[in-house]
Protein backbone atom coordinates (compact mmCIF):
# COMPACT_ATOMS: atom_id res chain seq x y z
CA UNK A 1 0.00 0.00 0.00
CA UNK A 2 1.14 3.89 -0.55
CA UNK A 3 0.00 6.17 1.42
CA UNK A 4 -0.17 10.11 0.85
CA UNK A 5 0.67 11.60 3.63
CA UNK A 6 0.06 15.65 3.63
CA UNK A 7 1.57 17.80 5.73
CA UNK A 8 4.51 15.83 6.02
CA UNK A 9 6.49 18.71 7.45
CA UNK A 10 4.45 19.01 10.29
CA UNK A 11 5.04 17.77 13.74
CA UNK A 12 2.26 15.20 13.06
CA UNK A 13 2.93 14.61 9.43
CA UNK A 14 6.38 13.55 10.04
CA UNK A 15 5.60 10.93 12.59
CA UNK A 16 3.21 9.42 10.42
CA UNK A 17 5.84 9.45 7.35
CA UNK A 18 8.05 7.69 9.91
CA UNK A 19 5.83 5.40 11.45
CA UNK A 20 4.31 4.15 8.08
CA UNK A 21 7.61 3.60 6.27
CA UNK A 22 8.69 1.32 9.94
CA UNK A 23 5.41 -0.31 9.11
CA UNK A 24 6.64 -1.34 5.64
CA UNK A 25 4.60 1.02 3.52
CA UNK A 26 5.28 3.08 0.59
CA UNK A 27 4.63 6.89 1.12
CA UNK A 28 4.03 10.15 -0.36
CA UNK A 29 5.07 12.81 1.12
CA UNK A 30 3.31 15.59 0.46
CA UNK A 31 4.33 19.78 1.80
CA UNK A 32 4.76 23.20 0.77
CA UNK A 33 7.73 22.91 1.26
CA UNK A 34 10.01 19.96 -0.26
CA UNK A 35 12.54 19.04 2.47
CA UNK A 36 15.41 16.92 1.65
CA UNK A 37 13.78 13.36 3.34
CA UNK A 38 15.98 12.03 6.19
CA UNK A 39 15.17 8.97 5.14
CA UNK A 40 16.80 6.91 2.27
CA UNK A 41 14.18 4.83 1.75
CA UNK A 42 13.02 4.03 -1.82
CA UNK A 43 9.80 3.65 -0.76
CA UNK A 44 9.49 7.56 0.11
CA UNK A 45 8.69 9.92 -2.49
CA UNK A 46 8.63 13.71 -1.63
CA UNK A 47 6.39 16.22 -3.33
CA UNK A 48 6.13 19.63 -2.92
CA UNK A 49 2.64 20.91 -3.64
CA UNK A 50 0.09 23.22 -2.07
CA UNK A 51 -2.86 21.27 -0.92
CA UNK A 52 -4.80 24.83 -2.21
CA UNK A 53 -3.35 24.06 -5.89
CA UNK A 54 -5.87 21.71 -6.86
CA UNK A 55 -3.86 20.61 -10.04
CA UNK A 56 -1.08 19.87 -8.13
CA UNK A 57 -2.56 18.06 -5.48
CA UNK A 58 -3.96 15.88 -8.40
CA UNK A 59 -0.42 15.43 -9.95
CA UNK A 60 0.47 14.31 -6.19
CA UNK A 61 -2.21 11.67 -5.42
CA UNK A 62 -0.87 10.00 -8.35
CA UNK A 63 -0.74 6.31 -7.37
CA UNK A 64 -1.90 6.39 -3.74
CA UNK A 65 -4.25 4.12 -2.00
CA UNK A 66 -4.90 5.91 0.69
CA UNK A 67 -4.39 9.48 2.03
CA UNK A 68 -3.58 10.80 5.39
CA UNK A 69 -4.26 14.56 5.79
CA UNK A 70 -2.06 15.82 8.75
CA UNK A 71 -3.41 19.60 7.63
CA UNK A 72 -2.66 21.94 10.53
CA UNK A 73 -2.44 25.62 10.71
CA UNK A 74 -0.95 25.44 14.76
CA UNK A 75 -1.97 28.32 17.11
CA UNK A 76 -3.17 30.63 14.53
CA UNK A 77 -6.32 32.40 15.23
CA UNK A 78 -7.03 33.97 12.21
CA UNK A 79 -10.04 32.42 9.76
CA UNK A 80 -8.90 29.95 7.70
CA UNK A 81 -9.82 27.64 4.53
CA UNK A 82 -6.96 24.98 4.87
CA UNK A 83 -8.54 22.29 6.25
CA UNK A 84 -11.93 22.89 4.13
CA UNK A 85 -10.77 23.65 0.60
CA UNK A 86 -7.18 21.56 1.48
CA UNK A 87 -10.05 18.43 2.19
CA UNK A 88 -12.11 19.77 -1.40
CA UNK A 89 -9.08 19.39 -3.36
CA UNK A 90 -8.18 15.98 -2.14
CA UNK A 91 -11.62 14.26 -2.68
CA UNK A 92 -11.31 16.19 -6.02
CA UNK A 93 -8.09 14.46 -6.72
CA UNK A 94 -9.13 11.15 -5.45
CA UNK A 95 -12.16 11.33 -7.60
CA UNK A 96 -9.52 11.51 -10.37
CA UNK A 97 -7.14 8.80 -9.00
CA UNK A 98 -9.42 6.83 -7.92
CA UNK A 99 -8.37 6.64 -4.76
CA UNK A 100 -10.69 5.42 -2.01
CA UNK A 101 -9.82 6.19 1.55
CA UNK A 102 -8.69 9.12 3.42
CA UNK A 103 -8.23 9.94 7.37
CA UNK A 104 -8.30 13.45 8.31
CA UNK A 105 -6.99 15.40 11.73
CA UNK A 106 -10.45 17.38 13.48
CA UNK A 107 -10.26 18.13 17.24
CA UNK A 108 -12.58 16.86 20.09
CA UNK A 109 -13.97 20.69 20.03
CA UNK A 110 -15.65 20.03 16.95
CA UNK A 111 -18.33 17.63 17.96
CA UNK A 112 -21.75 18.67 19.15
CA UNK A 113 -21.14 20.79 22.74
CA UNK A 114 -23.93 18.61 24.30
CA UNK A 115 -21.67 15.09 23.67
CA UNK A 116 -19.58 16.44 26.67
CA UNK A 117 -19.22 16.29 30.17
CA UNK A 118 -20.68 19.35 31.80
CA UNK A 119 -17.69 21.32 32.90
CA UNK A 120 -16.31 20.83 29.19
CA UNK A 121 -19.54 22.65 27.60
CA UNK A 122 -20.12 25.52 30.10
CA UNK A 123 -16.13 26.31 30.94
CA UNK A 124 -13.87 24.35 28.82
CA UNK A 125 -14.97 24.37 25.48
CA UNK A 126 -16.65 28.16 25.29
CA UNK A 127 -12.63 29.25 26.38
CA UNK A 128 -11.58 27.37 23.30
CA UNK A 129 -14.21 28.64 20.91
CA UNK A 130 -13.00 31.85 21.77
CA UNK A 131 -9.61 31.62 20.85
CA UNK A 132 -9.90 28.78 18.12
CA UNK A 133 -13.50 29.09 17.22
CA UNK A 134 -12.04 29.80 13.73
CA UNK A 135 -10.21 26.70 13.11
CA UNK A 136 -12.75 24.93 14.89
CA UNK A 137 -15.82 26.37 11.93
CA UNK A 138 -13.51 25.78 9.24
CA UNK A 139 -12.89 21.92 10.66
CA UNK A 140 -16.64 21.39 10.34
CA UNK A 141 -16.78 22.73 7.10
CA UNK A 142 -14.13 19.64 6.51
CA UNK A 143 -16.46 17.04 8.15
CA UNK A 144 -19.65 18.58 5.89
CA UNK A 145 -17.48 17.96 2.74
CA UNK A 146 -16.19 14.62 3.84
CA UNK A 147 -20.03 13.37 5.29
CA UNK A 148 -21.02 14.67 1.86
CA UNK A 149 -18.92 12.93 -0.24
CA UNK A 150 -18.38 8.81 -2.17
CA UNK A 151 -15.66 8.27 -0.09
CA UNK A 152 -14.28 6.21 2.45
CA UNK A 153 -13.57 8.55 5.20
CA UNK A 154 -12.92 8.66 8.84
CA UNK A 155 -12.05 11.89 10.66
CA UNK A 156 -10.03 11.42 14.00
CA UNK A 157 -10.94 14.31 16.69
CA UNK A 158 -8.07 14.68 19.44
CA UNK A 159 -7.47 16.44 22.94
CA UNK A 160 -4.84 18.80 23.12
CA UNK A 161 -1.73 17.61 21.61
CA UNK A 162 1.56 17.19 23.18
CA UNK A 163 5.05 17.24 21.86
CA UNK A 164 6.68 14.12 24.54
CA UNK A 165 7.64 10.81 24.15
CA UNK A 166 4.59 8.34 22.77
CA UNK A 167 2.50 6.70 25.69
CA UNK A 168 2.72 3.66 23.01
CA UNK A 169 -1.25 3.29 23.38
CA UNK A 170 -4.48 5.07 22.85
CA UNK A 171 -7.79 5.21 23.41
CA UNK A 172 -10.74 5.71 20.44
CA UNK A 173 -14.21 6.09 20.43
CA UNK A 174 -16.40 6.54 17.22
CA UNK A 175 -19.24 7.22 19.56
CA UNK A 176 -19.18 9.39 22.72
CA UNK A 177 -16.24 11.52 23.75
CA UNK A 178 -14.26 9.59 25.74
CA UNK A 179 -13.74 10.16 29.12
CA UNK A 180 -10.67 12.48 31.09
CA UNK A 181 -10.02 12.38 27.50
CA UNK A 182 -7.41 15.30 28.13
CA UNK A 183 -4.45 15.11 25.61
CA UNK A 184 -2.82 12.82 23.87
CA UNK A 185 0.95 12.69 22.65
CA UNK A 186 1.66 13.76 18.49
CA UNK A 187 3.13 9.88 18.08
CA UNK A 188 0.48 8.47 19.35
CA UNK A 189 -2.12 10.43 17.13
CA UNK A 190 0.46 9.31 14.26
CA UNK A 191 -0.31 5.63 14.92
CA UNK A 192 -3.92 6.29 15.50
CA UNK A 193 -4.16 7.67 11.97
CA UNK A 194 -2.25 5.13 10.27
CA UNK A 195 -4.24 2.56 12.21
CA UNK A 196 -7.10 3.80 11.29
CA UNK A 197 -6.79 3.18 7.55
CA UNK A 198 -7.77 -0.40 7.50
CA UNK A 199 -10.15 -0.19 10.63
CA UNK A 200 -13.54 -0.89 8.55
CA UNK A 201 -15.94 -0.14 11.45
CA UNK A 202 -14.57 3.74 11.16
CA UNK A 203 -15.04 4.30 7.82
CA UNK A 204 -17.25 7.37 6.99
CA UNK A 205 -17.44 8.12 10.37
CA UNK A 206 -15.92 10.48 13.11
CA UNK A 207 -14.39 9.25 16.36
CA UNK A 208 -12.38 10.48 19.50
CA UNK A 209 -9.18 9.73 20.37
CA UNK A 210 -7.20 10.46 23.55
CA UNK A 211 -4.51 8.64 25.86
Amino acid sequence: MRIAVVGANGRTGRLVVEQALARGYGVTALARQRQQPSSRDERLSAVEVDVLNRDRVVEALSGADAVISALGIGTSRAATVTYSQGTANLLYAMGLQDVKRIVVISAAPVGPREDHPAFDRYVVMPILERFFGATYQDMRRMEALLAGSSVDWTSLRPPRLLEKPPVGSYRISSGQPLPKARTLTYADLATSLIDTVDRDDLRRRTAYVAN
